[in-house]
C-alpha cells in the first residue's frame, strides 16, 4: 500500500506466558506480548497477525454515523421492505453516552442511537442491534409481534447470545 507505514514494533517475550499472543498500540508504537520459547519464525508471523487485528479493530472503531444510516438502510431494504416508510428512521448514529444498554430508539421522532461499545463487535452483532431498533420504529414495545420482526434476521439469537454473554461479563451493559 503507497503511504502506509509499518509502526514501530516492540516485542515483549516471557517466560511466564505460553501460549497467548497479545498486542496493544503505546502511542505510535504498537507492542506485541510473546511466549519467550518462540522461534523468530513465530514471532515474525504473530507479529504480522496481531498487526492485521489491530488494523481491522481500528477500522471498526472508525465507523461512521453515515456508515451506519447504510447499514441500517440495507437492513430495512432485506428485513423490513414490507413495511415501506413505516420503518426508516428520521437518523442513526453513534453515541457515547449509552452505557446502560446496545441502542435505542425514539418512535415519536424516528431517532435511532447506537452505543459507541457496539462498534468493536462483530458486523452480525451490529445488524442484530440495528434491525433491534429499526423494529421499534414498527412496533415500540417488545411484544410478540416486535420479536416477530426481530426474528427475520437470521443470526438474531446468536446475536443476543453474545451480547448476553458481554453483559455478564460486565454487568452495566445488560440492556
Amino acid at each position: 500500500m503507497a503511504g502506509a507505514r509499518k509502526p514501530v514494533v516492540e516485542v515483549r517475550r516471557s517466560q511466564r506466558r505460553r501460549r497467548t499472543v497479545s498486542a496493544y498500540r503505546d502511542g505510535e508504537r504498537v507492542v506485541v506480548l510473546i511466549p519467550d520459547q518462540f522461534s523468530r519464525a513465530e514471532e515474525s508471523e504473530w507479529v504480522d497477525r496481531m498487526l492485521a487485528r489491530l488494523a481491522a479493530r481500528e477500522g471498526r472503531l472508525a465507523r461512521s454515523d453515515a456508515e451506519l444510516l447504510t447499514r441500517a438502510t440495507r437492513l430495512m431494504d432485506t428485513y423490513l421492505s414490507d413495511y415501506g416508510t413505516q420503518a426508516v428512521p428520521a437518523s442513526v448514529r453513534w453515541v457515547t453516552n449509552q452505557n446502560g444498554r446496545w441502542g435505542s430508539c425514539t418512535p415519536a421522532d424516528r431517532t435511532i442511537r447506537i452505543s459507541h461499545r457496539v462498534q468493536e463487535m462483530p458486523d452480525w452483532v451490529i445488524d442484530y442491534v440495528l434491525l433491534h431498533e429499526l423494529a421499534h420504529l414498527i412496533v415500540p414495545s417488545h411484544n410478540a409481534a416486535f420479536w416477530a420482526l426481530v426474528a427475520r434476521y437470521p443470526k438474531s439469537e446468536r446475536a443476543r447470545g453474545y451480547l448476553e454473554g458481554i453483559a455478564a461479563a460486565v454487568p452495566a451493559l445488560a440492556d
